[in-house]
């Protein structure tokens, strides 16, 4: 019998887990169960300890299961040391600290290049992370310098950090994107380091520019806004990775619900975290009753389109967050139903050939690039969730929580 590749991995991570005894776990438990969150970690820690050893570059996509590689990092190239960082956290084993050291290192050209606004994306989970659970200089002063790289995108007519193109080049020099939330922490540890309050003041302007022009009345967003770049006047919105300039695009609603708790943790601004909690309530209020994101909330097929597991990862470490922020438990318990629908449906439990930890992310719907394969990002943010819940006060050591 042929089974599709979406079939057997949806089949496959949908049996019960086996704690370290070796006891199943039955869908019955409460959801957010230590024990089952522990087997997902156990299980992402073996994928890495058989895989890691072999990387020297950076893994990008899977493609029929193995890992694929940008050698200059991409925009994701953060997301692997950050994840051997967090393994080595969790773990003790030092043999993940040598290769998240390796893999810091080879991201080092990246920190002087202004090619994009991702140079959050690439040094916040990696050599800010460093720092804070090493102690190590270097990778204090390397992130200072992504920062310092990352505010020459800085387009003070507008208020906002330009996502896209070289800076001199006509092409999307006025594009803002919502995944710049994400970035903006770096320009607050650049300022808690140096002192240098114009860090902080670009990442609060800009987060004040994202809230005005991309919440909606009912807490959506999309993945676009435009500027004209010369008056920094607004254009309109648009879309790249969702359904349309109308729709909600899951992973970048994601991106926009962590990173404006982050912003409000850092700045105690009230804006940023009720802006939080208004993206928090649409996406919880759209969710699908497996509590796994489909990859945009509008999509026409809606929960019968496919998911994108990297958005629900990185929407349970938001939600987290804004429990602590809000003191409002809800938003912790649905944190815990996604995590329990992404370990228990999304993992790659039954697949030796799989290198990742998480099945069903979905890179780019429209484009049809990328569609029920695994992402680096989906890896980390599992691990930084479950952190989160298994082990809080070393996870915030390590991201500054």
């Amino acid at each position: 019998m042929n089974l599709s590749r979406r079939t057997l991995l949806t089949s496959a991570a949908a049996t019960p887990l086996l704690t370290g005894a070796g006891v199943a776990l039955g869908a019955a438990e409460a959801a957010g169960a230590p024990a089952r969150l522990r087997g997902a970690l156990d299980h992402g820690l073996a994928k890495l300890r058989t895989v890691a050893p072999g990387i020297t570059s950076f893994p990008e996509i899977t493609r029929f299961e193995k890992w694929t590689y940008v050698a200059d990092g991409g925009w994701v190239g953060g997301f692997w040391p950050g994840t051997l960082w967090l393994a080595h956290l969790d773990s003790g084993d030092a043999r993940f600290r040598a290769l998240a050291e390796a893999a810091n290192d080879r991201l080092a050209p990246r920190r002087l290049d202004p090619r994009d606004h991702d140079l959050g994306f690439l040094f916040s989970p990696s050599w800010v992370t460093a720092y804070r659970l090493t102690g190590a200089t270097k990778w204090r002063d390397g992130a200072i310098d992504a920062a310092t790289t990352l505010i020459q995108r800085w387009n003070a007519a507008g208020k906002f950090l330009r996502a896209w193109g070289r800076l001199g080049t006509p092409g999307d020099a006025g594009r803002v994107i919502v995944d710049t939330m994400m970035n903006l922490d770096l320009l607050a540890f650049a300022t808690e380091q140096t002192g240098d309050p114009r860090f902080l003041d670009i990442a609060i302007a800009h987060a004040r520019t994202t809230r005005t022009h991309f919440l909606r009345a009912d807490g959506s967003t999309p993945h676009v806004f435009d500027f004209d770049p010369d008056t920094g006047a607004p254009i309109g919105p648009g879309t790249v990775q969702g359904y349309s300039p109308t729709s909600c695009w899951s992973r970048g609603q994601a991106w926009g619900i962590y990173g404006f708790t982050t912003m409000y943790r850092r700045t105690g601004l009230r804006e940023f975290r009720d802006t939080a909690r208004r993206m928090a309530d649409y996406a919880l209020s759209v969710l699908t009753p497996d509590h796994v994101p489909v990859w945009d909330y509008r999509s026409p097929l809606g929960a019968n389109d496919v998911k994108d597991s990297s958005a629900g990862a990185i929407m349970a470490c938001g939600l987290l967050d804004l429990a602590r922020a809000t003191g409002t438990d809800r938003y912790r318990d649905r944190a815990l139903e996604i995590l329990d629908g992404l370990v228990t449906t999304c993992l790659t439990t039954r697949s030796t050939r799989a290198e990742a930890v998480l099945a069903r992310g979905t890179r780019n719907r429209p484009s049809e690039d990328g569609v029920e394969i695994s992402l680096p990002y989906g890896d980390y943010y599992l691990f930084e969730a479950i952190l989160r819940v298994l082990k809080p006060a070393e996870v915030s050591k390590a991201i500054g929580l």
